[in-house]
């Protein structure tokens, strides 16, 4: 049975052929009554009620077009990329770097902060750390929040709480207010929460498939823009000087300013983001709003996630990866300043180099991924290439020459921050047609966890026995990453949806009945209208 009328729309150039063929052709009727005729309804290559085993991924059999109530059928037929895209991801990515800004803020003058609270290291590393124990703690009910009220809810949250943050910390500018400060980074690292599972949200709802890849990058940039510009900036800001009225002079210089800031971006976000695009921009993602069912199961969705064995390991590889990452960004200045004393701006230079670089490696990536489509390749020899990047990084740290740490930092970078938007594309292929926010949230879940145990244990390892066997201690884990994503298994499924959608659209022009059976099933319709409407009904219903 074919139904002519809107649920026949464009889907793109090739789809579009199919629609015209089953549009123009007489065999088709664009009458209801063909749909209750017992002769086509008979016939096994077209059925009389659309079903959804046609889906991909499912066992699709000849059973025409599939319909689903999730959606009219005009949205599903259309596909169509919104000009606002860009708009939406520049503008998530650019407060996504204020808010990671804030997270390295105070480990890049480590010893500046130490000097004017008057606290211990370890106190002003959990201003870092707070951010990774806070996004374990409500990973789970924020991606619940993502699932029930979208991503312009999610954006609109993120992006206030990390003004109010900012702007909370401007009450801490006393020697004798380190728990004021505390309290504007923890609510900025509530925001944190808020934004770092969604690049690949992003990517998924608002970008064709050919630049889903390179969009989840671009977002990730900002994040790492961010740290870059934290690394840099801080030194430049606040001097290491022993006046504690100047030196709280200096730090209201710098919280005004990302205060400013994070209120200008704030008011972005209001004008800016948008809940989702008029039409799905691919079919992957149309097929997903198809599926989307408002009664599933929130913990079956992550029971399911954690019945896929590729993605638990993924889910453990990029935490191992995020997480050397962490430890390796928030004890920089501590590890630069012991063998280079003095180079608090040099410190935070070479932090900038290691973002820099991760930031040309993720772009890199993620356009050779929308090119290639190698997911599991690419991923195995950029996290191998990390580890041999952190291993010449430990080998030439006490060489005592900063130009040769500034090079092998910024190669070290150019590869442990160019996977992490890998990680993300990786496990939304896995995991489709899963929610975006739950993988991406998962894999953040883990990077934090390895965070907090990298940071620590790297930390103490450093004060006791140096940065040899801390950064040692890192380069074993890599090493252990690398050969479990070896193990991981490459099943595409976001890939399979995009290339087996056509084959639906194409069974409408196989299996229609050819003219003279069209016209032969309209004169049986007619008789059996007068003879039989007991069984006209039947085969309706």
């Amino acid at each position: 049975m074919v139904n002519e009328g809107p649920s026949l729309e464009r889907c793109d150039d090739t789809s579009a052929q199919s629609f015209d063929a089953v549009q123009g052709d007489p065999s088709v009727s664009a009458q209801p009554s063909v749909s209750t005729q017992p002769s086509v309804s008979a016939q096994p290559s077209v059925s009389a009620q659309p079903s959804s085993s046609a889906y991909p991924g499912t066992s699709a059999q000849p059973s025409g077009l599939v319909q689903h109530s999730s959606l009219g059928p005009e949205e599903l037929g259309s596909i169509k990329v919104s000009k606002r895209r860009w708009a939406v991801v520049l503008v998530f990515s650019c407060y996504s770097m204020c808010n990671a800004f804030q997270w390295i803020q105070y480990g890049s003058i480590n010893n500046i902060f130490m000097n004017f609270y008057g606290v211990s290291s370890l106190a002003i590393d959990w201003l870092s750390m707070c951010y990774m124990l806070t996004y374990i703690v409500l990973l789970l009910p924020v991606a619940w929040l993502l699932e029930k009220y979208g991503l312009r809810t999610i954006a609109l949250t993120g992006s206030a709480l990390n003004c109010l943050g900012a702007w909370v910390k401007l009450g801490s500018l006393k020697p004798h207010l380190f728990p004021v400060t505390m309290l504007g980074q923890v609510i900025c690292s509530v925001a944190q929460v808020f934004i770092l599972g969604m690049p690949s949200r992003i990517a998924s709802v608002w970008f064709g498939a050919n630049e889903v890849s390179t969009a989840c990058s671009l977002a990730v940039f900002g994040n790492q823009l961010g740290i870059a510009i934290g690394f840099l900036v801080p030194p430049v800001l606040v001097p290491n000087i022993n006046d504690k009225d100047k030196l709280a002079y200096h730090i209201s210089i710098m919280f005004y300013i990302i205060g400013g800031v994070a209120t200008f971006l704030f008011i972005l976000v209001i004008i800016v983001f948008k809940e989702k695009p008029k039409h799905p921009p691919s079919r992957a993602q149309s097929l997903s709003y198809a599926l989307a069912s408002s009664d599933a199961s929130y913990l079956s969705s992550i029971v399911r996630l954690f019945k896929n064995l590729s993605f638990v390991l993924l889910v453990i590889t990029y935490g191992l990866n995020a997480g050397a990452f962490y430890a390796l960004s928030t004890l920089l200045n501590r590890m630069v300043i012991l063998h280079y004393p003095g180079e608090e701006v040099n410190a935070g230079r070479i932090g900038l180099t290691i973002v820099i670089a991760g930031m040309f490696g993720a772009m890199i990536s993620g356009i050779w991924l929308d090119k290639s489509k190698t997911y599991k390749e690419t991923t195995l020899v950029v996290y191998i290439m990390a580890l041999v990047g952190m291993v010449v990084y430990t080998l030439t740290l006490n060489l005592g020459h900063l130009w040769v740490v500034f090079l092998t930092a910024g190669t070290l970078g150019f590869f442990m921050t160019g996977y992490l938007p890998l990680g993300f594309e990786f496990a939304v292929e896995l995991t489709y047609p899963e929610s975006e926010g739950m993988s991406s949230g998962l894999l953040n879940v883990s990077a934090q966890v390895f965070g907090i145990i990298f940071t620590i244990s790297q930390g103490q390892i450093i004060d006791k026995y140096g940065t040899m066997p801390g950064n040692i201690f890192l380069c074993v884990f890599l090493t252990l990453g690398s050969a479990l994503t070896a193990f991981i298994k490459a099943d595409l499924r976001r890939q399979k949806a995009n290339k087996e959608t056509p084959e639906i659209l194409g069974m409408v022009q196989t299996w229609k009945p050819s003219t003279r059976e069209a016209e032969k099933a309209h004169e049986e319709e007619d008789s059996n209208t007068r003879k039989a409407p007991t069984v006209i009904s039947e085969v309706h219903f």
